[in-house]
């Protein structure tokens, strides 16, 4: 349609061809035309405005005709006329509405500065009224902090009646409620160094000097409630030794209140561990009737088992002190150290200047058992001592000494080496064994006066055979001693020196005045049977072997006589002394048939005697020992005494024989010999044994 409009007005300049004005006005009405074209053409569809406005014309249904492009532009003008004057009215009735909120706002403008006055005016009323509410204010709100502080510092370091009642009182009992308020006290008296460190130290200084006396109070109250339970304290009843072992670790702050208290338990258990061991000894008390076993003393007929019976009490009393002051003390040991530190820092003047431990809760437990058994080991010693001093057998008292020694290694391994009791174990082992040498040296002196000869027979004196009664007695008693204590000590030498030694030397003394072979004889009896006695024992191991040195020596003397004897009695030995001198040269050698042994006559002599000596050599050899007791050794003596006469007639063989081919070479060479004669008889017709016949007979 907007194409059509644009055509309809291009056509009456087409057809005309050109404008019927004047020239002048043709020419600028072509210009306009031109310009009017060149705007239209160069016109963008695409513009906004463009495109407004033909829908715009759209929008109206108008027609392209000469009338309606006339009116076209009235139309709008009268619109737009119309739509200013809508436009206007609008805006006076707005200028209207405008005016009536000017006219409101200049009211509340007058309203709020009246307002505004009204408020000044009240202000400067209420002002003092204000400040003084606000002053007020703070007021309470200082007043409030301060009770605030107030409550926390009586809640902190301020106890109330009740409690102090409960801590110094001693009506009350010692429970859960008292250590509570102790701890609670400590800490305050800990904390004081809070208000120390401020600049008024005045509330420090009080509250600090409170507390101290409130904790003096109540360990003093806890003192004396530990020393009342010590009088009547169950060692056997857990409870009351939890509640005991409680206050010990809390009195431990206090050391000498903690030594004090451990001193006053120490003084009544040594009391009472005394009373129970007299009743224990006589029954005479009136705990009597509770003792289901007879009395100790009832067995002093017997006095091993008498001490036995009190080392036993002694011990059995020990063991159970120690287990029930471990139950009290050593389990909590670490707290009471600490517990001691802490009060040796409270109070430095009472610490040692050695550097020294603590607390040791083991030391400290076999010190007080130590201390208990005071009494007991008094009583002991005593009766002990009684026993050892009113008997003169030497067995005995080496027993008693034996006997204490086992228990002394027993109370070592319970309170240690370094403990007072330990004194009284050395003290009586010494006793016993000084009893035990004076007994000895009182029985060998009373022996040796009866001393006189050996017996006929050569076997141990009837002193050495009571002497190893003795000594077996002895050794057994050691033997089970070290087995029991098993210390690896060997101690038993100065037994042997007091029990053995002087019965050997009398031995001894019995020897020297006799001859041999009889002096060796009694000699190796007497250390055989003392041998037989010692060698059943390792302990005496060192002794067996010095024994069996001098025994060897007594059997080379045998060895040595026997062979004598099968040298003299065969006729060997003037053979054997008249080849003393001959040596293996051929020279010496041809003068032994000169020699007057080895004359035909002599040498036949000789072997006629060794022939008849042979077939009874060793019987009648062992003759000579028939008394010596080991018959084993008999054999081995004659035996090795044989050997050498073997050895003896071997050396005479050699030379018999080494002659005879001397003369004979010696003939050979001369042409001494003469077949058809008989020939002289040699040595060794002369005499014929040979030695594997002497071995043979004597083997």
């Amino acid at each position: 349609m907007s194409t059509g409009y644009f055509q309809e007005r291009a056509t009456p300049i087409s057809q005309n061809g050109a404008s019927p004005a004047t020239p002048s006005v043709a020419s600028r009405g072509a210009n306009a035309l031109s310009s009017r074209i060149t705007s239209v053409l160069s016109a963008s569809y695409a513009d906004l405005e463009i495109r407004d406005a033909l829908e715009t014309l759209d929008a109206r249904q108008i027609q392209n005709s000469a009338e309606t492009r006339r009116q076209l532009r009235l139309h709008v003008q009268k619109e737009v006329i119309q739509c200013n004057g809508e436009i206007v009215k609008d805006f006076g009735e707005v200028a209207e509405q405008l005016k009536r909120i000017g006219t409101a706002i200049s009211s509340l403008n007058s309203y709020c500065a009246d307002m505004r006055s009204h408020i000044a005016a009240a202000n400067r009323e209420t002002g003092p009224v204000l400040e003084e509410a606000t002053n007020l204010m703070n007021q309470k709100k200082q007043a409030e902090t301060k009770q605030q502080i107030l409550h926390a510092f009586q809640s902190h370091f301020i106890i109330s009646e009740e409690e102090a009642t409960v801590l110094s009182y001693t009506a009350e009992p010692v429970n859960e409620d008292f250590f509570q308020v102790l701890t609670r006290v400590k800490k305050i008296h800990h904390d004081c160094q809070v208000l120390l460190g401020t600049e008024d130290q005045r509330l420090g200084l009080e509250v600090l000097e409170q507390s101290s006396k409130q904790l003096n109070a109540a360990f003093q109250k806890l003192y004396r409630w530990i020393q009342r339970e010590f009088k009547t304290l169950d060692l056997e009843n857990p409870q009351i030794s939890a509640s005991v072992r409680r206050s010990l670790r809390v009195l431990a702050e206090r050391p000498a209140l903690f030594q004090s208290c451990l001193d006053s338990f120490a003084e009544a258990r040594e009391s009472i561990l005394s009373d129970s061991f007299h009743a224990a000894l006589t029954g005479s008390t009136s705990e009597a009737e509770h003792i289901a076993t007879k009395p100790i003393e009832f067995h002093a007929h017997d006095p091993l088992r008498y001490v036995g019976d009190m080392l036993a009490w002694a011990h059995s009393a020990t063991v159970s002190e120690r287990e029930a002051l471990e139950n009290l003390f050593i389990s909590d040991g670490d707290e009471i150290k600490r517990s001691i530190q802490a009060g040796l820092e409270s109070e430095p003047w009472l610490r040692d200047d050695g550097d020294e431990e603590v607390f040791d809760g083991k030391k400290a437990l076999n010190q007080l058992v130590s201390r208990d058994l005071t009494g007991v080991a008094r009583l002991l010693r005593q009766r002990t001592e009684q026993v050892i001093q009113s008997h003169e057998d030497a067995t005995l008292a080496y027993k008693i000494a034996n006997l204490i020694g086992f228990y002394k290694s027993t109370f070592v391994k319970l309170l240690g080496s370094d403990s007072e009791v330990m004194d009284m174990f050395d003290t009586l082992e010494g006793s016993a064994m000084r009893q035990f040498r004076a007994n000895m040296r009182d029985y060998v002196a009373a022996v040796q006066s009866d001393v006189a000869v050996a017996p006929a027979d050569l076997s141990p004196p009837e002193f050495l055979d009571d002497a190893l009664k003795t000594l077996k007695a002895l050794a057994k008693s050691y033997d089970t001693s070290v087995t029991t204590m098993d210390d690896g000590e060997n101690d038993f030498e100065s037994v042997l020196t007091e029990a053995l030694d002087p019965f050997i030397h009398g031995c001894e003394n019995l020897t020297k005045r006799m001859q041999q072979p009889e002096s060796a004889i009694f000699a190796i009896n007497c250390l055989v049977a003392v041998k037989d006695v010692l060698a059943q024992y390792t302990f005496a191991s060192e002794r067996v072997g010095e024994m069996d040195d001098t025994m060897d020596e007594h059997v080379a003397e045998l060895v040595e006589h026997q062979h004598l004897y099968f040298v003299r009695e065969s006729g060997l030995s003037v053979l054997l002394d008249a080849l003393s001198a001959i040596t293996d040269e051929a020279d010496s050698l041809k003068t032994i048939p000169q020699l007057t042994a080895f004359k035909p006559e002599a040498l036949i002599a000789a072997s006629q005697q060794l022939d008849d000596f042979l077939p009874s050599a060793l019987i009648d050899a062992a003759e000579n020992l028939k008394r010596l007791r080991n018959r084993s050794m008999i054999q081995e003596v004659t035996e090795e005494a044989a050997g050498k006469f073997c050895a003896d007639f071997e050396s005479v063989e050699r030379r018999i024989m080494a002659a005879d081919d001397v003369l004979f070479d010696e003939k050979e060479e001369n042409g001494d010999i003469d077949e058809e004669e008989d020939m002289e008889p040699g040595l060794r017709d002369l005499f014929p044994r040979t030695s594997g016949e002497i071995k043979v007979l004597l083997s």
